[in-house]
Order: structure tokens, then sequence, then C-alpha cells
């Protein structure tokens, strides 16, 4: 029987990313630091099967993982050049780039779901009864934005909430005790409460706004080895094609890595695309809508244009 390793390993390249790791590359990293999301299952699957490090040992080049609750510290950490990759929600790059964070985006990802989520009990019913109610949500993340893009949804401000601004682990402590109104939030802590006696779903993602992931790169890292950024970005291409066909199999790996029960991680799965695509046109757009809402409520401290920092790789 074929292995998930091996399997990942006969898949196609994904050749829109570039070339691929050659003889007489100029690169000069020793190591690749990945950052890791909670539920983030592409990577985490790439961290489970060790692909990287596979695609990556004949160059001598190590690699290493680090842990991060969510998009926001990942990309600080990258920004001071402790990490060199990792994938994000829509949000955090825009607070990134308006900190002139060296950043760089070289991936696109269509997300998953995320939710406004209303504890047991609560009379709130459409998104309009949110005003005047305290929402959690981890500021500057991709629940940031559902948040402001709900509200307009509704015809509301952003002054007509009580913003909490709370680490997912927070939040969901918070929404649990009944302090706060309404929850935003993504997988795999959507898929965690969504079926707590009780919990509603008020809205989700996918009738409010578009939401994309994106992988980001430090941009001197990405400077000075573009074809390691290009190969593992291709890496993580093809392993998007092997775990659409395979969601079973990622949901363990999932599950496994990060100890959310097995149900909650294949739910969460399921609405996910599970692919990895170069940035276009239509990502570009759609992240300056979003950079633009932000400015415009004064969430971020100078307007930003968001393709002046995508990754443009030379063949």
């Amino acid at each position: 029987m074929t292995s998930r390793r091996a399997t990942l390993g006969l898949l196609p390249a994904a050749v829109a990313f570039g070339a691929g790791l050659g003889r007489g590359a100029a690169e000069t990293a020793k190591s690749l630091r990945v950052g890791v999301q909670k539920g983030a299952a592409l990577v985490v699957a790439a961290k489970q099967n060790r692909t990287l490090e596979t695609l990556l040992k004949p160059l001598g080049v190590d690699v290493q993982w680090f842990e991060f609750a969510f998009g926001p510290p990942l990309l600080e950490a990258m920004r001071v050049g402790s990490v060199d990759i990792g994938s994000v929600g829509d949000t955090p790059p825009i607070f990134a780039q308006a900190a002139r964070a060296n950043l760089l985006y070289v991936a696109a990802a269509p997300s998953g779901e995320s939710a406004i989520l209303v504890p047991s009990g609560s009379t709130v019913q459409t998104l309009h009864d949110l005003k005047g109610r305290k929402i959690a949500f981890a500021r500057g993340s991709s629940a940031h934005n559902l948040t402001v893009a709900a509200l307009e949804k509704a015809g509301l401000g952003y002054d007509a909430i009580e913003p909490l601004y709370l680490a997912p682990a927070d939040a969901a402590a918070a929404f649990e005790r009944g302090s706060v109104d309404a929850w935003t939030i993504w997988d795999p802590y959507y898929a965690l409460y969504e079926t707590r006696p009780g919990v509603r779903v008020l809205a989700r993602s996918t009738e409010i706004t578009t939401q994309n992931s994106y992988f980001m790169a430090n941009g001197a890292y990405t400077e000075a080895n573009p074809r390691i950024i290009a190969s593992v970005v291709a890496e993580f291409a093809r392993i998007g094609e092997w775990a659409a066909s395979h969601r079973d199999d990622v949901a363990k790996l999932v599950a496994a890595e990060t100890g959310v029960p097995l149900a909650a991680t294949l739910r969460a799965l399921e609405r996910n695309p599970l692919r990895v695509l170069p940035m276009s046109e239509a990502f570009a757009r759609v992240q300056q809508e979003e950079a633009d809402r932000f400015r415009g409520l004064g969430l971020i401290p100078r307007p930003i244009k968001v393709r002046e920092i995508i990754w443009r790789p030379t063949a």
C-alpha cells in the first residue's frame, strides 16, 4: 500500500509557481523557518509528512517549525526575521504592510469558512441586532475583517459595537462564560463550538464577504533565496492537490497535531477548498478593497497598495 508521504511525492509539479531547485542556484540559506497556525491543514500536513524536509535536504537546508495561535503574531515574528514563510488569513498582511513590514505575498489559498457565533440563550437574531453588543475577535485577524464586513452589511458603523480584541483561546473562554454577545472566529474553533448546546451560527463568512488566506514570506529571505521559496510554495500546491482527495487522511494528521477532535477537524476540512494558487489580479483586488475598508475606518495608520508587496519571481 502506498504511504501518504509517497503519495505526495507522486503529484505533478505546480509549475505555475516557477522553477524548482536546480543545481547552481544562488541560495544562501541553511535553514527554512516555517510558521504554523492551529488547524492550518496544508502546513500541518507538510509538517507531519516531513515533505519540506525531503524537498530541501539535498541542499543542506534544515526545516524548523514554529507554532502560533493566529496570524498577527506569526507575521510579527516574520517581520523581525524569526520566521521565513507561513500561511495566514486575509487581514494580517494588511496590518503588517501598513506597519511597513518587509513581507511578500508569495501565494494565495481560498479560505474555508469562518462564522459569527452567538451563545446559548442569546436574543441576537440578525446582524443588525449586534448593535450595542460586545463582539470578541482577534485584532488584525481575518475575524476582524469579517466583523467589519458584517456590520457594513447590516448598515451599522464600527462604532455601533463594543469590540473586544481577544486571541482565540481568550475569546473562547469569554464566550463560554457568557461575557460576550458574539464571537467571530475561523476553523477549527468554529467547528469546535458550532455544535455546543445552544450555540447558534448567526452568519457565515460565505454569506458576507469573500475571504482568502495567503502564504507570506520574509522579503529579505525571499530576495536571497527565491528558488527555495518558489519550490516550497510549489510543494504546498502539490500537497493541496493531494489533500483535496484525501480529506480523511488530512483530518487525522491535523487532529493528531492540534488535539482538536477528529469529527470537528473533518467538518472544518470539508468546507476548505485546500488549494494553493499563484497571486492574481483578482486576489490583489479583494485585498485592496479590504485594505481601503480598514483605512477608511482609521484602523490602519496609512493607505497601502497591496500590489507593491506581491512577489513576482522571475523564471
